[in-house]
């Protein structure tokens, strides 16, 4: 059963993209679709069977075949399914059908062969993840980690012919690939330790050593290096630069990659070694930092961001930093809560977006947009739904999950981190309903230029702060023109009029219904103690963050009996009483967020303008990304090209190789150009040179 998960993806790959150019698109995309469902049906089916065993029986194993044997080292392919790449699978397959389904209609006008190239590479993509997350040991896990990492490669760069395209998809490969290279050398001290690549083997192993408390020993510096290629998989600090560009590709990928999928496979990771980062709590620490570094800094460059799609790019860093906050807090539940919770309010907003660039034909930039919701409600109550979910507003899911990272946060005493983590809420909410209040409510600004930029060159007739460089490209496919922004106006070359602007299609608007129930629900599976619920989830997820042995199982036994016990003893000792105020805040927070965005730019839009004009300099320093691009072009980029250039080429490959190969060829060349001269074609002169030869060789004789 477990095989069949990764199989049937698969399957869909090699038919669209052996058969893809022969087919209609309306095979080509049912086939994608209907392996991906078939995968998520067969996932629902394995979760209820572990949900039926005893707690500590809660896995399930299958070897496929032995892959590696050498002398005593034997690593099988195995894949295993225990609580936590459950919760995995079932959000990969079910987000990735709904996203499949949505872009059946999305990328309908794609010619027939593309759009069996698109499903080929999404299946594929569908199945590398499923490999890494059900893979038992890190070698199957680091199959899928390449794999997705290659198929976003191939997703980002999908319409290759747009140099901004084919650039992103480098940029994400080659960032990707730095991250790689710490992770191979993490599992490499890993086996080079222990003897072992299999997660349970290797948390056995572990649970028998002593926390390295106050040393960097080599499980800190394993999990350190493990760290390093989650930074490049989840972007984080220093290896997030590859995500916002990442928008270069088709909405529904975008929502593939940022939500559900490729960017969570870092926390999944120190999840799944939850065991080895709580023995390592000095690379714990440096986790918890760089998630709320990351999540900081990318809420304030959201603020200003003017291009849909990069505004939730940078939403996506911001909480995966709050996802690693809470895994360097060791708060492994909490993390993974809310990897399950944005799951479903990011695929919404993402695809919300995209229902939005479809009904302006290509637009990206909330500067042209403007009282969308009358002409598209469905897309309308649906993106506001997906933004009051991850504003964290009461008793929607991102409010559970993102409260319990807060809640963990100050229960360790970390007030700084936490203090940042509610600075970060409080930025979501206020980007975010930037984005609604500019794309859908006010005046339609759909026909304005390009670049409106007011007199003062500061934001324009919308109230926004302009781009310093060129706008974002149109992310629909530059082989139809309809789909690319007019010059004189938002909608193409014909120029629409807001009346023809059209909601989301059937298909489209079904999987934002579908995705907005879930980011109302979603988070009711985690309900906490001091709200009357249970934490189900905390539950479900315990056996997965221990090695397995039977006292484990026994602390989580009959579900949520003994944790339960636990946690009305803590109420009793006041514990209950501080989630409650903490949860007052981070609601008064959201709120206070969706207000200052409100007073901002739905009221008093003049203010925007002001503050850019008041403080140019720190305007200009967040619209341009603390230049951490520009950074790293001129630290890392141009070195490297210059290097190349002059030093290797310009030095050892054309004066050194090239030369001697060069020098060789001219001394042949010179050497037959006297040879030539001897070759007259004269009888006399050959017949001269044949009496000399013999003069020549008589005297030698003569002579000795």
């Amino acid at each position: 059963m477990l095989a069949l998960i990764v199989l049937f993806p698969l399957l869909g790959f090699l038919i669209n993209a052996s058969l893809g150019r022969r087919l209609p698109k309306t095979i080509s995309g049912s086939v994608a679709t209907a392996v991906m469902i078939a995968s998520c049906t067969v996932s629902v089916m394995v979760v209820w069977q572990i949900a039926g065993l005893p707690v500590e029986q809660r896995a399930v194993e299958q070897t496929l075949y032995t892959w590696i044997a050498s002398g005593d080292f034997v690593l099988d392919l195995t894949f295993r399914v225990d609580p936590l790449s459950a919760v995995m699978i079932l959000v990969i397959t079910g987000i990735g059908s709904l996203i499949h389904i949505y872009s059946t209609a999305y990328m309908h006008e794609e010619v027939d062969s593309e759009y069996a190239r698109y499903f080929s590479y999404l299946n594929l993509f569908a199945a590398f993840m499923l490999v890494l997350v059900l893979g038992a040991n890190f070698l199957v896990l680091f199959v899928g980690w390449e794999g997705v990492g290659l198929c976003s490669y191939l997703l980002i760069g999908f319409w290759f012919k747009k140099q901004s395209a084919a650039d992103a998809g480098k940029k994400a490969f080659v960032v990707n690939r730095i991250g790689d290279y710490a992770f191979i050398l993490g599992m490499l001290l890993l086996f080079a330790q222990f003897g072992t690549l299999d997660f349970q083997q290797l948390a056995a192993i572990v649970t028998n050593i002593p926390p390295e408390a106050g040393v960097f020993g080599v499980l800190s510096m394993a999990s350190l290096l493990l760290f390093i290629g989650a930074t490049g998989k989840s972007a984080q600090i220093p290896l997030y630069v590859w995500l916002p560009d990442a928008m270069e590709g088709p909405t529904p990928v975008s929502a593939l990659i940022h939500a559900a999928t490729m960017v969570t496979a870092g926390v999944y990771m120190i999840g799944r070694n939850a065991v080895l980062f709580s023995h390592a709590p000095g690379t714990l620490l440096i986790v918890a930092v760089i998630g709320a570094l990351t999540a900081l800094m990318a809420g304030t460059i959201g603020l200003v961001q003017n291009d849909i799609k990069r505004v939730l790019a940078y939403s996506t860093v911001s909480q995966l930093g709050l996802m690693f906050l809470a895994m360097g807090m060791g708060a492994f539940g909490a993390g993974i809560f809310h990897l399950y919770t944005h799951a479903f309010f990011k695929a919404l907003l993402f695809l919300g977006s995209g229902a939005v660039i479809h009904a302006l034909h290509g637009e990206q930039d909330i500067r042209n947009m403007g009282g969308l919701r009358r002409y598209l409600p469905i897309t309308y109550w649906t993106f506001l739904i997906g933004s009051l979910a991850i504003a964290g507003v009461p008793f929607l899911s991102g409010f559970f999950s993102k409260d319990e990272i807060l809640y963990e946060t100050f229960r360790e005493g970390h007030w700084i981190l936490w203090l940042i983590g509610a600075i970060t809420s409080l930025l979501t909410a206020t980007y975010m309903f930037r984005l609604v209040f500019l794309t859908f409510h006010g005046d339609p600004r759909h026909d304005a230029p390009s670049h409106p930029l007011s007199s003062h060159g500061g934001f324009g007739a919308a109230g926004l702060a302009p781009s310093d460089a060129p706008s974002h490209d149109s992310h629909l496919a530059p082989s139809h023109p309809l789909h690319l922004p007019s010059p004189h106006g938002g909608f193409g070359e014909a120029g629409l009029a807001p009346s023809h602007l059209h909601d989301a299609p059937a298909a489209m608007a079904l999987v934002l219904i579908v995705l907005a129930i879930g980011s109302v629900f979603a988070g009711y599976i985690g309900v906490p103690h001091a709200l009357g619920g249970q934490n189900r989830l905390a539950a479900w997820l315990a056996p997965s963050f221990s090695a397995p042995s039977r006292e484990v199982a026994s602390l989580v036994a009959g579900d949520l009996q003994v944790s339960e016990a636990a946690e009305e003893a803590e109420a009793v000792e006041g514990e209950a009483a501080l989630e409650l105020t903490l949860m007052a805040v981070s609601s008064a927070i959201a709120l206070a967020g969706i207000a200052i965005a409100a007073f901002i730019w739905l009221i008093r839009r003049e203010i925007a303008g002001s503050m850019a004009r008041n403080y140019p300099g720190l305007h200009r320093l967040l619209l341009n990304k603390y230049y951490v691009d520009e950074f790293y072009d001129a630290t890392v980029v141009q070195p490297i090209r210059v290097g190349s250039q002059e030093a290797l080429w310009g030095g050892v490959d054309v004066r050194v190789i090239d030369g001697a190969v060069n020098g060789t060829g001219a001394i042949v060349a010179g050497s037959s150009a006297v040879l030539r001269r001897l070759q007259t074609g004269s009888v006399r002169a050959y017949a001269s040179s044949m009496f000399l030869g013999v003069v020549v060789i008589l005297g030698y004789y003569l002579w000795r």
